[in-house]
């Protein structure tokens, strides 16, 4: 848990890479024994981010700043800090106890002291009785926890964690997930993982900053950037890819949406919106409407909903992924993903309910943006 107190403060950071600005004037605080994820695609800084925390990269400008101090000059080693590789970046010559303990080694610690430390962490990642294999002879799981004891051995105040999951297959990246998770609760660790998986990000994380071509867009508890995306760019990324364009105009009762060749009328209450989408979309006469297609239904054709926003279309394709079925439905020109209990056929006609409580609402500036 948290404790208030800024552990890491990122100021204004700026990084090149030659004439290439990678990262734009980030900043992000992270408190005593928070857990803060760095969220967004490849390419977006998230990892330039991580190394410029723990001075693998040096800023061109704003600073970096643990424990109180401008750490922004000093090297690696002087930060205090412990950094869990992608590739785990493990010993393949050595056994699992000297891997975790080379950190401890390198610090001229004595042998002794290594030893009772590697057994802490042997015991702490349920490592017991793999200590002498070497690590070419366990599982990847198992070398992940390996590379999490190096970085903990020396006792760091900060945890930077760099995608270490994406080399795991699904079953075992979700196990080792919670047990990071669970360690880091019981530690009270301050951490920052770096993820370009979303579900990841919300499982484990606190707080979840997002990035974008080298800017941090949002920042927030998970609930927060999930149900209340602040650009069409967080609202894709976080799930909502379906996009439709509504002709709409602000009312003093909230937002009413017209009736379209493929669309039906709604009225939004004021009361049901928040304050940052009432007062982004003012002056909108059209806006784009992004909906995650789990939170849609399907109905029979011509049917109304008092309750939602209705799209008129028709089904394009069909699957099973398991537990429901998957359809993809053309409405005019768009094309839409949705979800939905019931077995519908191809070519069949639908209407698309959308809870109007479920929709993100941004002024309409372009085409919409679709992230699959």
């Amino acid at each position: 848990m948290a404790d208030g107190t800024a552990a890491l403060e990122v100021r204004a950071a700026e990084v090149f890479y030659g004439q290439l600005k990678v990262l734009d004037r980030v900043s992000l605080t992270v408190r005593g024994g928070e857990f803060v994820a760095l969220l967004g695609s490849s390419g977006c800084g998230k990892t330039t981010l991580l190394r410029a925390i723990c001075g693998f990269v040096p800023v061109a400008g704003g600073s970096i700043w643990a424990g109180g101090r401008d750490i922004t000059k000093l090297p690696p080693d002087k930060r205090n800090m412990a950094l869990v590789f992608q590739s785990y970046a493990l010993w393949p010559h050595m056994t699992v106890a000297q891997n975790i303990g080379y950190g401890l080694k390198l610090r001229g610690t004595g042998r002794g002291e290594i030893a009772g430390r590697v057994g802490e962490m042997l015991k702490l990642l349920r490592l017991e009785g793999l200590g002498e294999r070497r690590v070419t002879e366990i599982s990847g799981g198992q070398r992940q926890r390996v590379a999490l004891g190096r970085a903990l051995a020396i006792s760091p105040s900060i945890l930077l964690l760099d995608e270490p999951l994406s080399n795991l297959d699904a079953r075992v990246r979700e196990e080792v997930r919670h047990e990071i998770k669970t360690l880091q609760q019981g530690l009270g660790i301050t951490t920052v993982h770096v993820t370009h998986d979303r579900e990841e990000a919300m499982v484990m994380a606190d707080k979840i900053a997002i990035l974008d071509a080298g800017r941090m867009v949002q920042i927030g508890t998970p609930e927060e950037v999930y149900n209340r995306p602040n650009s069409p760019f967080v609202a894709s990324f976080m799930g909502a890819s379906n996009a439709i364009r509504l002709p709409a105009r602000r009312a003093q009762s909230g937002i009413e949406i017209a009736e379209s060749a493929h669309t039906g009328a709604a009225s939004i209450a004021a009361s049901a919106l928040d304050g940052a989408t009432l007062e982004r979309i003012d002056a909108a006469s059209e806006i784009v409407a992004y909906f995650r297609g789990e939170d849609a239904r399907l109905e029979p054709a011509g049917a109304g909903a008092r309750d939602g926003l209705v799209l008129r279309g028709e089904i394009a394709q069909a699957s099973y992924p398991g537990g429901h079925f998957r359809y993809a439905v053309t409405v005019g020109p768009d094309q839409f993903m949705v979800d939905d209990d019931r077995r519908y056929s191809v070519g069949a006609p639908i209407a698309v309910v959308l809870p109007l409580s479920r929709l993100h609402l941004y002024p309409a500036a372009g085409t919409p943006t679709k992230l699959n």
